[in-house]
């Protein structure tokens, strides 16, 4: 199961987040993400080139819940030129906007709402969105699982990898060891995680390379 490093705190993509992808150093992290807020359009630019500059893959992940601005995120995400663009629930019309584009695209299922990002809906409403999704064209989806507000995370994982054949991608408040054992039990392809990071609650060493490191060991040992 891959792990995606969101440099990205509280939603937000950190203010300092050049000076950190800088200190992951030589770091095998393969996939590396950002919110579309917290800096501005041309710092997440300098970002997503210095990503592509490591040979990683860049995701954009779209916090806002309203349309206009959903979809307004979604051309910044083309103009900078990520690799993946995740979340959003206006499917149609964002792969409008990305026809012709290598960008991949992954909706969130559910019935997510506010900031930070809760996700209501029930497992038969998860499965029958991600079919949806697939049969749409959509690289994958990205899974809200653990803020989810009245249904098990693992259900939810489960009823979305029994629906689609694409990425399953699990989205917020994934903070243990435990929970990325458990993901990739339930079907869970890949994971994004920031705030937890940040908050050095993976390793027992402080600091932010061991927190990775013990991040990687975790996903590696699925």
């Amino acid at each position: 199961m891959d792990p995606i490093f969101m440099l990205t705190r509280g939603d937000r993509t950190v203010p300092d987040c050049l000076e950190v992808l800088d200190r992951i150093g030589d770091l095998p992290m393969r996939h590396l993400g950002f919110k579309d807020i917290g800096v501005d359009r041309d710092t997440l630019g300098e970002l997503a080139g210095r990503i592509r500059q490591r040979g990683a893959v860049s995701y954009l992940e779209v916090v806002s819940t309203d349309p206009a601005a959903c979809l307004e995120s979604v051309r910044a995400g083309l103009e900078i030129g990520v690799d993946r663009i995740l979340g959003g629930t206006r499917v149609e019309e964002v792969l409008e906007i990305l026809a012709g584009s290598p960008i991949d695209y992954y909706p969130f299922p559910g019935r997510p709402a506010g900031h930070p990002t809760r996700l209501g809906g029930t497992p038969d409403e998860v499965a029958e969105q991600c079919a949806r999704f697939e049969r749409l064209g959509c690289a994958g989806a990205d899974l809200l699982a653990y803020r989810a507000t009245g249904a098990d995370p693992l259900q939810l994982v489960r009823a979305a990898r029994g629906a689609m054949r694409g990425t399953l991608i699990v989205a917020g408040s994934i903070t243990s060891r435990r929970q990325v054992r458990d993901l990739a039990q339930a079907g869970a392809d890949a994971f994004t995680v920031g705030t937890a990071v940040f908050k050095e609650t993976f390793a027992d060493q402080p600091g932010l390379r061991a927190q990775l490191t013990a991040l990687l060991e975790a996903a590696k040992a699925t």
